[in-house]
């Protein structure tokens, strides 16, 4: 990688807590804090995009309208880079990063929770210990289940590893067939036997929108999803559709269309569904994580070295975590 010469200029898109420390810790680079309103002037003339509000929409306005003539690199702090992958940052020549390897555990951990938490209803526990009321009821175990992972990057991965260490049986889905993972054409031949189907993908073109009515019917009337990927992988009216007809048993959804969750979504209120605020990779101590792997990369460029974690620009993801 051409490194220019001085310190790096580097524009941080920030939220409400803005990474801690980058200034001392970037060694005399010259850091550039903006939020949405005032990202594009920071980004003009910086040769490096931090995006550490992963969840902001704001990076293709600003980017339109910079000078982004300087831009080599661009990091995300998120698994993800659907926000991050605009046509116009697609056909620049700067690099984009992610947060691969972070999120992997915390989700894996996230998503045999919430199985083993319907499985065993403790929805409606907690609800009936809210009220006093003394309700014996006989719950489902979740060994010899199968579990269909859709996404067989690290995340995916993680998931299948743990959830087969409780005893379901795990059939992983990529974009295409590798050794012990099933291409994605093979999905539809594989749901009528799902007892779980976990959402873990990245959001692409080929994706968006992927678990929609047809592949909702094509699951047994007893199954659960569970998504952890992007809410965009959902039709999320045909899901309430099915959750409310009962053609599914029940649903944990960590991500949605639309985030914050409308206060009027008839999931927030439905007894078979745990609702979460994408949250499901966020455990103590994350950011300090995401930090430490930016700086990792940061040395990297500073010393004209490959970065990690460099995302397929064709693929919408890095190359071996489909």
């Amino acid at each position: 990688m051409s490194v220019p010469a001085g310190q790096p200029v580097i524009a941080v898109l920030t939220g409400d807590d803005p990474p801690a420390g980058l200034d001392e810790r970037a060694e005399g680079a010259e850091i550039r804090l903006a939020g949405p309103s005032d990202l594009a002037g920071a980004l003009s003339g910086a040769d490096v995009l931090l995006v550490w509000d992963f969840l902001s929409p704001a990076v293709p306005a600003a980017w339109r309208a910079a000078d982004t003539g300087a831009v080599r690199w661009v990091h995300t702090a998120s698994a993800g880079v659907d926000k991050v992958t605009f046509p116009e940052i697609l056909e620049h020549p700067a690099q984009i990063t992610n947060a691969r390897g972070v999120f992997d555990r915390p989700i894996a951990e996230y998503v045999t929770g919430v199985v083993l938490a319907l499985a065993k209803d403790l929805p409606a526990t907690l609800r009936l210990q809210g009220r006093r009321e003394w309700r014996h009821r006989e719950t489902s175990t979740v060994h010899g289940s199968t579990a269909v992972v859709v996404g067989s990057g690290p995340i995916g991965r993680a998931i299948a590893d743990m959830l087969g260490a409780v005893g379901l049986r795990t059939e992983l889905v990529g974009r295409r067939a590798a050794e012990e993972v099933h291409p994605f054409d093979a999905l539809p031949g594989l749901l009528p036997s799902a007892d779980v189907l976990v959402l873990a993908a990245p959001l692409t073109d080929a994706t968006r929108g992927m678990l929609d009515k047809a592949v909702l019917d094509l699951l047994p009337d007893t199954a659960r999803v569970v998504n952890v990927g992007r809410g965009g992988l959902v039709v999320e009216q045909d899901l309430v559709a099915a959750l409310q007809e009962g053609r599914i048993a029940g649903a944990a959804l960590d991500v949605f269309e639309t985030e914050p969750l409308p206060a009027d979504s008839p999931l927030w209120v439905m007894e078979n569904v745990i609702v979460s605020p994408h949250m499901s990779g966020d455990v103590v101590g994350w950011r300090g994580m995401l930090m430490d792997q930016f700086l990792d990369n940061l040395a990297r460029y500073r010393a004209g070295e490959p970065l990690h974690n460099v995302v397929d620009k064709s693929l919408g993801y890095v190359k071996g975590s489909s």
